[in-house]
């Protein structure tokens, strides 16, 4: 539990140790100097021996759940990178001892029980920010920022492109098989936050048509193609497939945001980092030019930690909040829903949330 405001660090129990929860232990918690983990969690206990051993953390740092690691050890919050149905159940057992809050994404599977979590940070005042890490990135930033400044005047509509081939490995030994909903929930989760974000408008229907092949090894879809309605009638295509032989795109997926005055474009979130983002603007039907991007040394989930740490120790709110992530979530189940109806979905209306 916490102790007090004794050192400007933020002291986290990361939760979750499986494949993704120990890229975080490479990858993204190293480049933040504000916090320290101080312990791990993982209910899976071969899971949790094998984080340990490669992390050579000593016994007294490992704990089979949240509640007997905040016991045990001085923290101020937790990073949840355990799979999605845990996401809420452990959020609420860390703010329920005493801890702020990071979670992966997506933050649920459908709003009210994200709500659960987010009414429940509210009541205890406590952080609670959800790791949508692809708005940390230049090109992202820069969209936003072009969209909001008028720059293309008002926007007439948006295309977004997807293509990865995720297809190789034997159907019994690669999960992503097997993910509930791996297009929806597992991907297009990242773009749908992203489209709230540069058009700084909520979703109001969607459309999903599921396209898989007759091959696919997925249990669900791998491919779809969405119709997706915003605010004041902005009409958003969305083309995503985990099992495309087309030219591949970065993560972000390739965008096109046409507007009176003239076109954005955006690619990012390549491998190597934010030297992969590229935007270009296009005005009075001229030929689109590269725009300079901002400098950014910390980037994608990193950036977003960062923002974790300074929340908790008393700095200005993420720019996810629980409450501000719950229209991607609303976004998200909604396709979810169409992609089994066959049927134009309404998007449930959060109210006062977009970030």
């Amino acid at each position: 539990m916490v102790d007090g405001d004794e050192t400007k660090r933020t002291r986290i129990i990361h939760v979750g140790l499986g494949g993704w929860g120990g890229d975080w232990e490479r990858r993204a918690i190293p480049p933040v100097p504000e916090v320290d983990r101080v312990a791990i969690v993982d209910a899976h206990e071969p899971t949790l021996r094998a984080a340990q051993k490669t992390l050579g953390l000593p016994d007294e740092m490992c704990f089979s759940s949240v509640t007997e690691a905040a016991e045990n050890v001085q923290a101020d919050g937790a990073l949840v990178t355990a799979p999605m149905d845990f996401h809420v159940p452990v959020t609420l057992e860390a703010l329920d001892a005493g801890l702020h809050v990071l979670v992966e994404k997506p933050f649920a599977g459908t709003v009210a029980e994200a709500r659960t979590a987010v009414e429940r940070a509210e009541e205890l005042g406590l952080v609670l920010q959800v790791s949508q890490n692809y708005r940390f990135y230049p090109g992202a930033q820069t969209v936003r920022k072009l969209i909001a400044d008028g720059e293309i005047g008002d926007l007439s509509v948006v295309h977004v492109d997807f293509r990865r081939w995720d297809h190789d490995a034997p159907v019994d030994s690669y999960r992503h098989y097997q993910f509930p909903h791996p297009l929806i929930y597992d991907m297009a989760i990242h773009h749908f936050d992203l489209l709230r974000m540069t058009t700084g408008r909520e979703a109001v229907s969607v459309y999903a048509k599921v396209t898989d092949p007759t091959w696919s090894k997925y249990a669900e879809e791998a491919s779809a193609v969405l119709v997706i309605e915003l605010e004041g009638g902005l009409v958003a295509s969305y083309r995503g497939s985990w099992v495309s032989r087309a030219e591949q795109t970065f993560w972000d997926g390739e965008w096109s945001f046409e507007g009176e005055k003239g076109l954005v474009t955006l690619a990012g979130r390549g491998d190597r980092g934010p030297v992969d983002d590229a935007v270009t603007l296009g005005l009075g039907g001229k030929p689109a030019k590269p725009v300079a991007l901002p400098d950014m040394p910390l980037w994608g989930r990193s950036a977003g930690l960062r923002q974790f740490a300074a929340a908790v120790q008393g700095g200005a709110a993420p720019d996810v909040t629980g409450r501000s992530n719950l229209g991607s979530v609303a976004l998200m189940e909604a396709a979810a829903r169409s992609a089994s109806s066959g049927q134009v979905e309404a998007v449930e209306q959060i109210g006062g949330t977009l970030a």
